[in-house]
């Protein structure tokens, strides 16, 4: 039954009959108000009788069964007003369900609906409106302003200006250039775009975001299912306590009344409620959920695993360097490597292929391309085999040589990661790429940690000496490095021993893992790709501190579902014992279970917000946060200066260090300095009332103190170092430029972090 308008006219039939019967009983006619309330309890009746034996047939419990006993003793025992009551109670109780769930599913319901229908395409210089469907892979379109963008596409325009909010949860509209991927679902806010379609509109980045937010407006968590078996079970209990109460008394009124306030209302109505609003409150944050069982299940996670690259790490990695280990040119190398990489999605191939474009170098097409994943890309380009990625797969069982050593070596010091490159069976070099810890990455482990994490283990095909400088960066329990997918995916399937688990990953490599975990979560992915397919939670924006807010919200649904039923159940089970001593009778029972109700479903939709817990004060504005960092990167050629000079200081002339100390300690006291003091007297009592505790900022206004100190203290050196009479030493002078480098790298860091964690967008 089509239960939109299902419940609300139930409810106006019940109401009308009350009011008329009400109307009859006053013109002292009481037969035809007993018929009206009588027919208005009936016609419920016999829609719960129709919705069980539907249920029953498709092997489903009933849980409305006390309810249409109850409704059925009333009529039985000439209590037609009593029937009347509880007939409203239920048609309400399911009318503010239904509201009320159409609330919770608000967000998903927007993302269902704003689905795009047409596109239009350029067909022999005419624009012509298509179905999205018949959107062929290549086929060039106009998008207005207003439009939605209907498939995954390139952008042939010079500049883009795109609302991505719907899938993001970012408020502030992106721009991007000539050549950039677009995401289907954002909307044009800007001049007519024309676009190539990259995806039909089945394998596009909305339509999986469509097939989730289906999925999940129509689940029930196991909860659920279980809290309707807990509600057959007070079947033979209410029958039982009815009997004894009518059995001692000789009242069969008492047992009518125990069956009326035994109505399982609020265990039926706690859980869906509950756990939908969790569910929407994620998508309003760019958290997709598949279904509620999902979300039930990532409540209960202890064990994370994370992948390194695109999850702990930005994911968009630059090429630092081409090592050639002297067969070929540096630029042939690139060459060919970006040629290759064309074929692969992977974040390091669009790094190299970036490179390559930006050189201007002429790519070839690749022929006979294989990719393992995990392990590396073949393929065949202008007649060279080329094989790229990691060490094994182009050497083979071949001990690693002197040169692949010292490029190992370089990668491990440097923390950086990189990809070997083979031409026709021999190592010809390598690619390395910076690709730094996402800013968040600390503070989200941090806060996973405090959400109930007791144990992350970081997951990688890398290197483990590379692997660890980011894991100790981060904060992970342990790292498990060398990892092929099926490594991956035993490494999760040891971790039940400890808990329920929870895989973040972001690439192809990642799916198994994400797939066997108890939840996976894609970090960042397409609706279309491998990895979120086989998760269960889809992060539609970049970021891994919503990986912990997907877990608050998570804990604190079912926290208020579970919440529902002990309280709603247990002034149920209150109130039939009330019943059954003769203190509570029927007319009052359905008017209090009424009540309960209500109560249970507005406690439940509290899943919806953030709690009290919740940080009250308002974001700071994106356009801050983005002069904090602009700021940041202005000083960041200050602090480079600082870091060069205390590498070579030891190395000038008395004469040269006196002037480059000197050049250094202008820029130190026109720019540093007062930055800093800047932030201590006006931007640090600002950020106070963003974060908790007293003095949350004092460790960084000791830094700030040092800072001072140490600058203050280079200036009285280079006055002394200018005197003949003074015994410095430049080794002196040195140990304090290594002590203001070290002081400075860390308290940009952190500074970095703050703000990056402050925005809130």
């Amino acid at each position: 039954m089509n239960k939109d308008w299902l419940n609300p006219a139930l409810l106006g039939l019940t109401l009308l009959a009350l009011l008329a019967g009400g109307g009859a009983r006053w013109l002292d006619q009481p037969a035809v108000a007993a018929g009206l309330w009588n027919l208005s309890a009936l016609l419920v009746a016999a829609v719960l009788l129709v919705e069980i034996v539907q249920r029953l047939l498709r092997r489903e419990v009933g849980v409305d069964l006390i309810a249409l006993l109850s409704i059925g003793a009333a009529v039985l025992l000439e209590q037609a007003l009593v029937a009347a009551v509880i007939a409203i109670m239920l048609a309400s109780g399911r009318t503010l369900e239904y509201f009320t769930a159409q609330r919770a599913e608000r967000e998903l319901k927007q993302l269902i609906n704003r689905a795009p229908r047409f596109a239009t395409r350029l067909d022999s210089g005419q624009l012509v409106q298509i179905p999205v469907e018949q959107v062929a892979v290549g086929d060039q379109l106009l998008l207005r302003m207003g439009e939605v963008v209907p498939v995954d596409s390139v952008l042939l325009s010079a500049v883009a200006i795109l609302d991505e909010s719907a899938l993001s949860g970012e408020s502030l509209p992106v721009t991007l250039h000539a050549g950039a991927s677009i995401r289907s679902g954002g909307v044009n806010v800007g001049d007519p775009l024309q676009l190539r379609a990259s995806q039909t509109a089945e394998r596009s980045t909305y339509a999986g975001i469509v097939r989730m937010a289906q999925a999940a407006s129509q689940s029930r968590a196991p909860f659920a299912r279980l809290a309707d078996r807990y509600a057959l079970a007070l079947v033979p209990l209410t029958l039982l306590l009815g009997g004894l109460a009518w059995l001692l008394s000789g009242d069969p009124l008492r047992a009518l009344a125990v069956l009326v306030v035994a109505t399982p209302c609020p265990l039926i109505l706690a859980v869906p409620v509950a756990i939908m609003s969790g569910i929407s409150r994620c998508a309003r944050r760019g958290i997709l959920v598949k279904d509620g069982a999902t979300l039930e299940a990532l409540a209960g996670v202890e064990v994370l695993f994370l992948d390194k690259t695109g999850t702990l790490t930005s994911g968009h990695a630059s090429v630092q360097s081409v090592e050639s280990s002297g067969r070929y040119p540096q630029e042939q190398l690139l060459q060919l490597t970006a040629s290759l990489a064309q074929a692969s999605p992977h974040p390091i191939a669009a790094a190299i292929v970036s490179a390559a474009v930006n050189a201007g170098l002429r790519l070839s097409a690749p022929a006979q391309v294989q990719e393992q994943p995990g392990a590396g890309l073949s393929g065949t380009i202008d007649g060279h085999l080329v094989k790229l990625g990691a060490h094994h797969f182009i050497a083979g069982q071949q001990p690693a040589a002197e040169w692949d050593a010292a490029v190992l070596r370089r990668m491990d010091y440097q923390a950086c990661s990189g990809s070997f490159i083979g031409i026709d069976g021999v190592m010809a070099g390598a690619v390395l790429f910076a690709d730094p810890l996402r800013l968040e990455s600390p503070y989200a482990l941090r806060r996973l940690r405090q959400a109930g994490i007791r144990k992350v283990v970081m997951l990688t095909g890398d290197r483990l000496e590379t692997a660890q400088m980011i894991g100790l960066a981060a904060g992970v329990d342990e790292i498990r490095a060398g990892l092929d997918p099926a490594a991956k995916v035993a490494a999760v399937q040891q971790g039940r021993q400890f808990g329920r688990t929870l895989m973040v990953g972001d690439g192809i490599n990642d799916a198994p893992a994400l797939a066997v975990a108890d939840v996976g979560i894609a970090l960042g992915a397409s609706g279309a790709t491998a990895s979120s397919e086989a998760a269960g939670v889809v992060l539609l924006v970049d970021r891994l501190d919503r990986v912990a807010e997907a877990l608050q919200i998570a804990r604190r649904s079912r926290r208020i579902a579970e919440q529902g039923v002990l309280v709603g159940m247990g002034l149920s089970l209150l109130a039939m014992l009330v019943a059954a001593l003769g203190y509570l009778p029927a007319l009052s029972g359905a008017i209090l279970q009424e009540v309960i109700d209500v109560a249970v479903i507005f406690n439940a939709l509290r899943a919806l917000g953030a709690g009290r817990n919740a940080s009250t004060a308002e974001p700071l504005q994106g356009t801050s946060i983005d002069q904090l960092k602009h700021e940041h990167a202005d000083l960041a050629r200050v602090l480079e200066a600082v870091h060069n000079l205390a590498s070579q200081l030891a190395s000038y002339s008395p004469a040269q260090a006196r002037s480059e100390l000197q050049g250094l300690l202008e820029q130190l006291q026109t720019h540093l300095v007062p930055h800093e003091q800047n932030d201590e007297s006006q931007l640090y009592p600002l950020l106070t009332t963003y974060l908790h505790g007293d003095d949350p900022l004092a460790a960084m206004s000791h830094t700030h103190r040092e800072i001072f100190r140490l600058t203050h203290l280079l200036a009285r050196m280079h006055a002394d170092l200018a005197s003949s009479r003074s015994s410095l030493t430049l080794e002196e002078i040195q140990r304090v430029l290594l002590r203001l480098d070290t002081v400075l790298t860390l308290h940009f860091e952190q500074e970095n972090e703050l703000y990056h964690n402050l925005d809130r967008r």
